[in-house]
Formats: C-alpha cells, structure tokens, sequence
C-alpha cells in the first residue's frame, strides 16, 4: 500500500488494515519459524505498510498533516 492509497482511507479503514496486517505480520513469523516461506520480502512489505498507518494516524490525531478525506 502505497503513501497516497493510506492518506485516502478513514481512520476506521485504516485501523481495520492495521488489524489485519499485524496479524498476517504474526503469522508469517510463526510460519518462518516452522517451515520456509515462499516469499520472504512480504516481512517487509508488511512492516512498511504498518509503518505508514501508524505515521498517517498519528499525523491526523496530532492535526499535523490533512485531515480524514470528505
């Protein structure tokens, strides 16, 4: 997910993404730990992605950058 594509969604959208990403996170570590994994740079993907919720949501909370699209 791309830095446009997060600044569109809601704060509810967003939140829900985190939801997800995080446990897919947990789940493909668990799986690495088990067995090989098929693709390994999803870890980073993964990372980044929450990365950018997390920097999106506490610029809306802090009033710092845009607002929650109309």
């Amino acid at each position: 997910m791309k830095g446009k594509e997060v600044r569109s969604k809601e704060d509810k959208e967003l939140r829900y993404d985190l939801k997800n990403l995080t446990k897919e996170l947990f789940d493909l570590k668990f799986q690495s730990e088990s067995e090989n994994l098929s693709n390994p740079a999803r870890f980073r993907h993964i990372k980044r992605t929450i990365a950018r919720i997390h920097t999106v949501l506490n610029e809306r909370e802090k009033g710092i950058r845009g607002s929650t699209p109309k």
